[in-house]
């Protein structure tokens, strides 16, 4: 079965975004030919479910969807045409990954934001973790991680460090729970 993966990266204090969206303290960690190996994490997805506001703040720094080539599930509460390969999906996002799991192909990235990662968790829908931890602590904003899901044992799988200070964590689903 394709496992469910959140690849994402917050604050040292576990926000994902300041206050009114704004995500240019992930800047801080850019350099020049480092991708913190997300071109080979990439690879291993084929499908990408967002919430819309993470949508909305993708398209506005970029002039193409950057998952064009990929199968794409935007989570809105307002019905949209589909754009190429782009799904505005409104009905139960719990649903929807259901079907995709059962579904032959690669895994399944959930790119953002907070809302979707927090109705999956609810559900124990996700698989598997890349935090990428930015040296900063923000203090305020939008938290990662919502309270009111239950608990889930996870596995440490791998921790990476980068020189301007992001440490990467990859974490799996324990099922010894």
């Amino acid at each position: 079965m394709r496992k469910v993966v959140v690849y994402i990266a917050c604050s040292l204090d576990g926000y994902i975004a300041k206050s009114n969206d704004d995500l240019s303290f992930l800047s801080i960690v850019e350099q020049e030919g480092e991708d913190y190996g997300y071109s080979d994490f990439i690879q291993t997805v084929d499908t990408v479910v967002m919430g819309r506001k993470t949508y909305d703040w993708v398209m506005r720094q970029v002039s193409e969807f950057p998952h064009a080539d990929k199968e794409a599930y935007i989570i809105t509460r307002t019905p949209r045409s589909a754009v190429a390969n782009i799904s505005f999906y409104t009905d139960d996002v719990k649903e929807l990954i259901r079907h995709l799991k059962h579904k032959d192909g690669k895994n399944i990235f959930i790119d953002g934001g907070a809302e979707v990662i927090h109705t999956l968790l609810q559900e124990n829908l996700v698989d598997a973790f890349y935090i990428s931890i930015i040296p900063i602590l923000l203090g305020k904003g939008v938290r990662l991680f919502k309270e009111g899901f239950q608990e889930q044992m996870l596995q440490l799988i791998s921790v990476k460090h980068f020189k301007k200070g992001l440490v990467q964590l990859y974490y799996e689903r324990s099922f010894k729970q």
